[in-house]
């Protein structure tokens, strides 16, 4: 059976990052390689070592633990040559620029991946190959992975709680998250439900410009159908919130039911203060950049690049056609008030 992340080195990604720091401001841009930790765990640690708030810290996004990551942190009123001095088992610090304000979530262009998979005969290899290099074509379904989800999806049901004002929660960063987890899974739901294939138009899309992001309602599929064969646009699922553009006939009955079966009432919704729900909406198909295997004894190495938010292991299970054997445990923490 094919195998990943048997060791954290087999499991790497790269933050690539939306712009480079200026060399100039208050706030300090950290670069660190990160080995077994979260970058939650690193963020505090630095957030310690500054002698600043926790929530003062940003990063573009949460990169995986069982894995060797590098991505870009910043910190507040911290001297760059003291943050090279920053220790932490499991990290190191490569770079420490200035810049002029915080690094906030999503600020990046995306992620770079190397991942080798190991344990396939002859047979599956050439399938997982096929399939890798139809995804490279074609797309892969832009699903969360389950590891957002927490363990039995703890985290989907933390953010309904919160929504629905049963708990509360000090750190807004966490319940961020955790409401985040909920939309994700509402997502999903959607995208599993879809009648047609993810890059097939439906009366009714809201369509996204892959390369703009912008966003219309489809009106005339015959018309608009070639453009996204060309992979120029893709119809789009729900990050649900109160900003969001609304899709129309049976797209908008499925939505609407999604959010129905998990108890979600747009019009009643009341976020936790400090956490704001506009909503987006996200593109039900992703292309992978710069996609090529590598063979070495025993495997093969995956490398690819994805735009931000999107996730590796989907493509990994995609390419092999199953739910690979997972070394050490993978799934985010669970939330806790």
């Amino acid at each position: 059976m094919a195998r990943i992340r048997t060791e954290p080195e087999d499991f790497r990604v790269e933050e690539l990052p939306l712009y480079p720091p200026s060399g100039e401001g208050e706030h300090i841009f950290v670069c660190v390689e990160k080995r077994l930790v979260t970058t939650e765990d690193v963020a505090n640690a630095l957030a310690r070592f500054a002698g600043v708030r926790a929530r003062d810290v940003g990063y573009a996004g949460r990169k995986d633990r069982i894995a060797v990551a590098t991505q870009w942190l910043s910190v507040p009123g911290l001297d760059p040559q003291r943050a090279l001095d920053f220790e932490l088992d499991g990290v190191r610090v490569l770079e420490a620029i200035p810049h002029g304000h915080k690094l906030r979530t999503g600020q990046l262009l995306g992620n770079r991946f190397e991942i080798a998979v190991r344990g396939l005969d002859d047979e599956a290899r050439e399938a997982a190959c096929a399939r890798f290099d139809k995804i490279g074509r074609a797309g892969m379904a832009n699903s969360f992975g389950s590891q957002r989800f927490g363990r039995a999806g703890r985290n989907v049901e933390m953010g309904a709680r919160l929504l629905r004002g049963e708990v509360r929660m000090k750190d807004r960063r966490k319940a961020r998250f955790a409401i985040s987890a909920l939309q994700s899974a509402v997502f999903n739901d959607v995208l599993d439900t879809r009648p047609t294939g993810i890059g097939e138009l439906e009366l009714g899309d809201v369509a996204m410009l892959h390369g703009s992001g912008g966003q219309f309602l489809v009106e005339d599929v015959e018309r608009e159908q070639p453009r996204a064969v060309a992979f120029e646009i893709s119809p789009t699922g729900p990050i649900f919130g109160n900003r969001v553009i609304e899709p129309a006939g049976e797209v908008a009955i499925r939505e609407n039911a999604a959010l129905e079966s998990r108890e979600i009432c747009l019009a009643d919704l009341r976020p936790p203060p400090g956490v704001r729900l506009r909503g987006a909406r996200r593109a039900l198909r992703v292309r992978p950049n710069n996609a090529r295997i590598r063979d070495f004894s025993g495997g093969f190495w995956l490398d690819f690049e994805l735009p931000p938010g999107s996730y590796a292991t989907v493509l990994i299970r995609a390419v092999l056609g199953e739910e690979p054997e997972v070394g050490p445990e993978v799934f985010a923490g669970d939330i806790q008030p």
